[in-house]
């Protein structure tokens, strides 16, 4: 039961090029910073990496655009990457954009083993041509397929050698639904506690969906931008 690895490269020692990474955060926000890292040490290609977005140039996934090592991005906002705009006009980056419920809602249901389901989101759009529609109620709807990937990556504040994860504040973000939905889902956490210290009621992601867990070293939890009000 114990799920314990000693650092993030040792536990994406089988990461493999050309696979579909799913990557927990929002911004900058709960992002797993050591897991980029080693990803970024490791020299992994062609990678389809689920995320919400790709925080800025040089930080957060950023840093595995600008090495090269990403073939496609499927996100929800991309508006603070630079080195994103330019791969993605120069025809090296492939790019799906789903509106950000969408994708919640697509990760929560293939992490729930759900298919597909249906959402009225971008009806009568591009993003729907080409996709089963259908009318309930009166009201059109576009078919969704639920996403999965081989790895999911994600940070959380608290966790056990279970995999039992507690998340913080608004860094809880997208990470719960991304963990349920890797077929390997690796936890980085900024406190390891022993199993039986964080109570039940507390857990947010139950340790049966994490296959390894370790606690990262040296967050730097950076602002993506900075907003304060003026002095006198």
């Amino acid at each position: 039961m114990d799920k314990t690895f000693r650092n993030a490269d040792d536990a994406l020692f089988d990461l493999k090029d050309g696979i579909t990474l799913l990557a927990g955060g929002f911004g900058l926000c709960g992002i797993p910073e050591n897991c980029i890292q080693a990803i970024h040490r490791k020299g992994t290609r062609g990678l389809t990496i689920v995320s919400n977005n790709c925080g800025i140039d040089d930080k957060g996934l950023g840093i595995l655009l600008a090495a090269g090592q990403v073939k496609k991005m499927v996100s929800s906002y991309v508006g603070e990457n630079k080195i994103f705009e330019n791969l993605f006009l120069s025809g090296k980056l492939e790019v799906e954009l789903i509106p950000q419920g969408t994708l919640a809602e697509r990760l929560r249901a293939g992490g729930a083993g759900i298919p597909a389901f249906y959402t009225p989101a971008g009806y009568g759009t591009l993003a729907a041509k080409g996709r089963e529609t259908r009318e309930f109620d009166g009201k059109p709807y576009v078919m969704e397929r639920g996403i999965t990937g081989e790895f999911a990556i994600v940070k959380a504040w608290k966790g056990d050698a279970w995999g039992n994860l507690v998340y913080r504040k608004t860094a809880r973000n997208f990470n719960p639904m991304i963990a349920t939905a890797g077929k390997i889902t690796i936890a980085e956490v900024e406190e390891l506690v022993p199993v039986g210290t964080i109570p039940p009621d507390e857990v947010h992601t139950p340790g049966i969906y994490v296959r390894r867990i370790f606690q990262g070293k040296g967050y730097e939890k950076p602002i993506e931008r900075r907003t304060t009000r003026p002095r006198a």
